[in-house]
């Protein structure tokens, strides 16, 4: 996979990666590729956007990933994967019945 710039998505959209955002939060950028993959297995945007945000609060607080990871990775990148991979999902109203 490649490294480049234009394989990087800032989230929020607009904001600095440099800086903190007027929230007081840094933005997370994840790579391109890995969101389009990651919408194939959870095709709603909204669910996929939880999904990420809800693993990365994990990671950062100290879970453990459950991908190889490499030091590159930021903690997006590694929920995506994790999504990829089947790690990770969300449990449908029918599995629950």
């Amino acid at each position: 996979m490649s490294e480049d710039a234009s394989n990087i998505v800032a989230f929020p959209e607009g904001a600095n990666a440099s800086k903190p955002s007027s929230s007081g939060k840094r933005p997370i950028n994840m790579r391109s590729d890995l969101v389009v993959a990651a919408s194939k297995v959870i095709p709603e945007p909204p669910v996929l956007i939880n999904l990420v945000s809800t693993r990365v609060k994990q990671l950062n607080m100290g879970r453990s990933p459950l991908v190889k990871i490499d030091h590159r990775m930021g903690a997006a990148d590694i929920a995506l994967t994790e999504i990829i991979e089947g790690k990770i999902g969300v449990e449908t109203k029918e599995a629950e019945a």
